[in-house]
């Protein structure tokens, strides 16, 4: 007998894409389309909301369709999203009012810097888990009405909704009978209270923004209703919905206080379970919710490393290396003892340091240096600030760093075995590499299959992954400590505040 299959939308800043899975979570076939980005104004960036709808249904179709199988053999969908990325659009028509604005966005920085400079960010932070910054959707939310013409009013008649991208798609998927998102995207938007689950009347008053066009939350693997038969061409239940760290998260099978995770792109985004319980971070970490399943709301801490492999991308763009592979094989043959450390800061520092003004630099270098030195420096600066937030995050929640610690890694840098050891010896905790990549859609599918009843439960579905490849650290404990120390040295010399 066939097995169930689950089909993952993973709607993402540059692509949406589908992937189509078994219940062993075993990839069948997958199919993609590319997004346009569009940059209004210096620091703006938006989407089109309706192109993103009709690439989601092309996609659905087409993996569907590329594994030879039927849309009436799909047990369930589940949905993954860009997270903080923001929509708002006519009850009536469905057409959106505006271009979407993307979580990359910085027009309402003024906004949050007026607020910080009145002193509300703690009590924004003990409400939401998270920061005064334009990255989150309800100062979008806000611009949009105040900027649209006619919005704030007809937002005022009840005739207009507003959500994140799975919002937006689930309602036109579902011919727009469901308005719903889940808590994972819920606890992005600066407008939801993450300890009592459910939307902030202050935290809407704070932002001048009214909540009745926000939908309700649901559980990660709860109902989201089935797609309108004339969309697809079948009705399918809606089963699963996660932001995409958080599908990641379960995708990585990190279901357990303590068990993490770190995503290696242009940047590297970092969270631990820390179960039911939801500390505040002294760190300006993010205190977000890991899942809602069955009612059960478990936490995170969520910290962002901003350059990752882009400073891999930097040593060939700027220093003519060449592609990944050369910059490795130089790194690999480096000579350890010149002690060269890289602080790439180039966009500035993120958690826990927090410098927007911070520069990047080179240390240690003497008339032996070669590129060989700097390439490696360049793969150490990931492993070094992913010691950062590890030692951040145990300092605010002792309780989930109890027995032995494991990070698990994906991404682009985790498919090199080499910076995967060099990660285990420079953290000093093993490190687990994802053998397959694909752990955002993985995570959404495996939602979806708990939300349909084809597994059990989380643990059931956590045990569907694929298998991985562990790393054990090999390096002697007093040299990972004096890199460290030759790393924290460097970065208070580069820092300004």
């Amino acid at each position: 007998m066939d097995q169930p299959l689950i089909l993952a939308l993973d709607q993402g800043t540059t692509s949406t894409r589908a992937i189509l899975f078994t219940a062993d979570g075993q990839p069948l076939a997958e199919a993609g389309a590319p997004l346009q980005q569009h940059y209004p104004r210096d620091g703006w960036v938006e989407h089109d909301a309706d192109e993103i709808f009709d690439a989601s249904v092309m996609v659905l179709k087409a993996a569907v369709e590329k594994a030879g199988r039927k849309l009436s053999d799909v047990a369930a969908i589940g949905v993954t999203n860009q997270r903080e990325t923001l929509v708002v659009w006519e009850k009536a028509t469905g057409r959106p009012i505006h271009k979407a604005i993307v979580w990359q966005d910085r027009r309402t920085e003024a906004v949050c810097a007026r607020l910080r400079d009145e002193g509300r960010e703690g009590r924004v932070t003990e409400i939401t888990g998270l920061l005064l910054d334009p990255y989150f959707s309800g100062t979008k939310l806000a611009w949009l009405l105040d900027h649209v013409e006619g919005a704030r009013a007809a937002a005022a008649a009840g005739s207009l909704l507003a959500g994140t991208i799975d919002s937006w798609v689930i309602w036109k998927l579902t011919g727009g009978r469901t308005h719903a998102t889940d808590a994972t995207n819920a606890s992005r938007t600066l407008l939801y209270d993450i300890r009592a689950g459910a939307w902030s009347a202050e935290m809407g008053e704070m932002l001048n923004t009214p909540l009745g066009l926000l939908p309700e939350v649901r559980d990660c693997n709860g109902d989201f209703g089935v797609t309108d038969a004339a969309i697809l061409g079948q009705a399918i239940p809606i089963r699963g919905v996660a932001g995409d760290q958080q599908a990641a998260l379960m995708g990585q099978g990190c279901i357990r206080p303590g068990e993490m995770k770190a995503t290696y792109g242009t940047g590297c985004f970092m969270l631990v379970n820390t179960g039911e319980a939801a500390p505040v971070s002294e760190a300006r970490l993010l205190t977000t919710i890991a899942a809602r399943v069955d009612g059960r709301t478990t936490y995170a801490l969520e910290g962002a490393i901003f350059i990752a492999g882009a400073a891999i991308q930097w040593l060939g763009e700027g220093l003519g290396v060449g592609g990944p592979q050369a910059a490795e094989a130089l790194a690999a043959k480096a000579n350890d003892d010149l002690g060269v450390v890289l602080v790439p800061a180039f966009t500035g520092l993120g958690a826990p340091w927090w410098d927007a003004n911070a520069r990047g630099a080179i240390f240690g270098l003497t008339r032996d240096t070669t590129l060989a030195e700097i390439s490696r420096a360049a793969f150490d600066a990931c492993a070094l600030q992913t010691r950062d937030l590890i030692e951040a995050m145990r300092a605010d929640a002792p309780q989930a760093f109890k027995g032995d610690v494991e990070l698990r890694i994906d991404g682009g840098m985790s498919r090199s075995p080499w910076f995967s050891q060099r990660l285990a010896d420079l953290t000093g905790i093993g490190v687990c590499r994802a053998t397959y990549q694909e752990t955002t859609a993985l995570g959404a599918a495996l939602f979806a299959g708990v939300g349909a009843g084809i597994y059990r439960d989380v643990e059931e579905a956590a045990a569907a992954r694929p298998k991985t490849e562990g790393y054990r650290p090999a390096l002697a404990s007093d040299v990972r400590e004096r890199a460290y120390a030759r790393w924290l040295d460097a970065v208070n010399r580069v820092g300004t505040t």
